[in-house]
Protein backbone atom coordinates (compact mmCIF):
# COMPACT_ATOMS: atom_id res chain seq x y z
CA UNK A 1 0.00 0.00 0.00
CA UNK A 2 1.50 3.54 -0.93
CA UNK A 3 1.50 6.80 0.96
CA UNK A 4 0.00 9.69 -0.77
CA UNK A 5 0.58 11.81 2.16
CA UNK A 6 3.00 14.94 1.44
CA UNK A 7 5.30 14.99 4.30
CA UNK A 8 8.50 18.01 4.29
CA UNK A 9 11.94 16.57 4.21
CA UNK A 10 14.19 15.97 6.86
CA UNK A 11 17.03 18.73 6.79
CA UNK A 12 19.68 19.65 9.03
CA UNK A 13 18.57 22.94 9.69
CA UNK A 14 18.00 24.04 13.11
CA UNK A 15 13.82 23.93 14.09
CA UNK A 16 12.36 25.40 16.92
CA UNK A 17 9.57 24.54 19.05
CA UNK A 18 6.03 25.67 18.61
CA UNK A 19 5.43 26.60 22.15
CA UNK A 20 6.43 26.28 25.38
CA UNK A 21 4.28 23.49 26.79
CA UNK A 22 5.06 22.91 30.58
CA UNK A 23 7.22 23.19 34.13
CA UNK A 24 7.96 20.64 36.37
CA UNK A 25 8.60 21.05 40.15
CA UNK A 26 10.13 18.51 42.53
CA UNK A 27 8.50 18.96 46.41
CA UNK A 28 8.46 17.86 49.34
CA UNK A 29 4.74 19.01 50.10
CA UNK A 30 2.83 18.67 46.76
CA UNK A 31 -0.62 19.50 48.67
CA UNK A 32 0.74 22.61 49.51
CA UNK A 33 2.14 23.39 46.53
CA UNK A 34 -0.78 22.33 44.27
CA UNK A 35 -3.20 24.56 46.70
CA UNK A 36 -0.53 27.58 45.90
CA UNK A 37 -0.13 27.02 42.25
CA UNK A 38 -4.54 26.69 42.03
CA UNK A 39 -4.43 29.80 43.87
CA UNK A 40 -2.10 32.26 42.30
CA UNK A 41 -2.58 31.19 38.66
CA UNK A 42 -6.21 30.35 38.79
CA UNK A 43 -5.40 26.87 37.86
CA UNK A 44 -7.13 23.81 38.44
CA UNK A 45 -5.91 20.19 38.78
CA UNK A 46 -6.35 17.69 35.68
CA UNK A 47 -5.30 14.79 37.65
CA UNK A 48 -3.79 14.17 40.88
CA UNK A 49 -2.23 11.35 43.52
CA UNK A 50 -0.45 11.25 46.34
CA UNK A 51 2.55 11.35 44.81
CA UNK A 52 2.03 13.25 41.46
CA UNK A 53 -0.24 16.37 40.04
CA UNK A 54 -0.80 17.89 36.50
CA UNK A 55 -2.48 20.72 36.86
CA UNK A 56 -3.48 23.40 33.75
CA UNK A 57 -4.74 27.39 33.62
CA UNK A 58 -5.97 27.19 29.55
CA UNK A 59 -6.37 24.91 26.79
CA UNK A 60 -3.24 22.72 27.14
CA UNK A 61 -3.69 19.37 29.36
CA UNK A 62 -0.88 20.56 31.89
CA UNK A 63 1.02 23.56 32.08
CA UNK A 64 2.59 22.95 35.98
CA UNK A 65 3.40 18.97 37.06
CA UNK A 66 4.54 19.00 40.24
CA UNK A 67 5.92 15.71 41.68
CA UNK A 68 6.38 14.74 45.29
CA UNK A 69 8.91 13.06 47.38
CA UNK A 70 10.09 13.25 51.40
CA UNK A 71 13.31 11.62 49.49
CA UNK A 72 14.64 15.23 47.88
CA UNK A 73 17.63 16.94 48.98
CA UNK A 74 17.64 20.51 50.52
CA UNK A 75 17.82 23.07 48.03
CA UNK A 76 21.24 24.61 48.07
CA UNK A 77 21.80 28.15 48.82
CA UNK A 78 20.65 31.27 46.67
CA UNK A 79 21.85 32.50 44.63
CA UNK A 80 22.96 29.25 42.91
CA UNK A 81 23.56 28.10 39.48
CA UNK A 82 20.28 26.83 37.98
CA UNK A 83 16.93 27.62 36.74
CA UNK A 84 16.02 31.24 38.35
CA UNK A 85 12.39 31.54 37.80
CA UNK A 86 9.32 31.34 35.45
CA UNK A 87 6.65 33.67 34.21
CA UNK A 88 3.44 33.82 33.35
CA UNK A 89 1.85 36.64 31.17
CA UNK A 90 -1.61 38.46 31.73
CA UNK A 91 -3.36 39.73 29.52
CA UNK A 92 -2.92 43.27 30.24
CA UNK A 93 -2.60 45.41 33.29
CA UNK A 94 -6.07 45.07 34.73
CA UNK A 95 -6.06 41.41 34.73
CA UNK A 96 -2.34 41.67 36.40
CA UNK A 97 -3.64 44.07 39.12
CA UNK A 98 -6.86 42.42 39.76
CA UNK A 99 -4.64 39.22 40.14
CA UNK A 100 -2.51 41.17 42.54
CA UNK A 101 -5.48 42.48 44.76
CA UNK A 102 -6.93 38.69 44.89
CA UNK A 103 -3.54 37.44 46.21
CA UNK A 104 -2.94 40.06 48.42
CA UNK A 105 -6.33 39.33 50.12
CA UNK A 106 -5.16 35.81 50.14
CA UNK A 107 -1.90 37.05 51.92
CA UNK A 108 0.25 35.69 48.92
CA UNK A 109 2.54 39.13 48.37
CA UNK A 110 4.72 39.99 45.85
CA UNK A 111 8.48 40.46 47.05
CA UNK A 112 9.48 42.56 44.39
CA UNK A 113 7.77 44.86 41.35
CA UNK A 114 9.73 45.99 37.97
CA UNK A 115 8.93 47.90 35.47
CA UNK A 116 11.53 46.46 33.21
CA UNK A 117 10.66 48.51 29.99
CA UNK A 118 9.51 45.57 28.06
CA UNK A 119 7.35 44.12 30.84
CA UNK A 120 5.36 45.02 34.28
CA UNK A 121 6.38 42.24 36.30
CA UNK A 122 5.05 41.04 39.93
CA UNK A 123 7.58 38.20 41.71
CA UNK A 124 6.47 36.18 44.32
CA UNK A 125 7.84 33.13 45.81
CA UNK A 126 5.93 29.88 46.16
CA UNK A 127 6.01 27.92 49.32
CA UNK A 128 9.53 25.88 48.33
CA UNK A 129 11.17 29.17 47.51
CA UNK A 130 10.53 28.72 43.43
CA UNK A 131 10.42 32.61 41.92
CA UNK A 132 7.44 32.71 39.81
CA UNK A 133 6.94 36.28 38.02
CA UNK A 134 3.78 37.15 37.10
CA UNK A 135 3.78 39.73 34.00
CA UNK A 136 2.13 41.72 31.22
CA UNK A 137 3.76 42.99 27.81
CA UNK A 138 3.87 46.38 27.60
CA UNK A 139 4.39 46.65 23.90
CA UNK A 140 1.33 45.42 21.71
CA UNK A 141 4.17 43.44 19.25
CA UNK A 142 7.31 41.09 19.92
CA UNK A 143 9.16 43.63 17.66
CA UNK A 144 8.31 46.29 19.32
CA UNK A 145 9.45 45.09 22.78
CA UNK A 146 12.80 43.70 20.52
CA UNK A 147 13.81 47.45 19.33
CA UNK A 148 12.62 48.70 22.64
CA UNK A 149 15.27 46.30 24.43
CA UNK A 150 18.34 47.17 21.36
CA UNK A 151 17.36 50.69 22.84
CA UNK A 152 19.75 53.32 24.91
CA UNK A 153 17.50 52.65 28.23
CA UNK A 154 17.75 48.62 28.27
CA UNK A 155 21.30 48.76 27.73
CA UNK A 156 21.92 51.11 30.10
CA UNK A 157 19.77 49.33 33.01
CA UNK A 158 18.84 45.97 31.81
CA UNK A 159 16.76 45.18 34.78
CA UNK A 160 14.19 48.20 35.04
CA UNK A 161 12.77 50.18 38.17
CA UNK A 162 11.22 49.00 40.45
CA UNK A 163 7.49 50.39 41.43
CA UNK A 164 5.35 49.98 44.35
CA UNK A 165 1.82 48.09 43.77
CA UNK A 166 0.17 49.62 46.06
CA UNK A 167 0.65 52.99 44.67
CA UNK A 168 0.22 51.79 40.66
CA UNK A 169 -3.05 50.37 42.28
CA UNK A 170 -4.36 53.62 43.09
CA UNK A 171 -2.95 55.43 39.97
CA UNK A 172 -4.66 53.11 37.67
CA UNK A 173 -7.95 53.32 40.17
CA UNK A 174 -7.53 57.01 39.92
CA UNK A 175 -7.77 56.79 35.82
CA UNK A 176 -3.95 56.94 35.28
CA UNK A 177 -3.58 56.33 30.99
CA UNK A 178 -2.29 52.57 31.24
CA UNK A 179 1.11 54.04 29.11
CA UNK A 180 1.92 56.15 31.92
CA UNK A 181 1.95 53.27 34.28
CA UNK A 182 3.72 50.98 32.62
CA UNK A 183 6.31 53.17 30.99
CA UNK A 184 9.78 53.22 32.87
CA UNK A 185 10.83 56.48 34.52
CA UNK A 186 14.11 56.52 32.77
CA UNK A 187 12.62 56.16 29.33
Amino acid sequence: MTNHEHRPSISPDPVSPSRLAHIVFRTRQLKVLVDWYCTVLGAHVVFASERIAFLTYDEEHHRIALIGSDELADRPPSPAVGFFHVAFTYEGLPQLLQNYVRLKAAGILPHRTIVHGPTVSMYYSDPDGNEVELQIDVFPTADESTAWMQGEAFTNNPIGILFDAEEMLSRYEAGEPISSLTRRADA
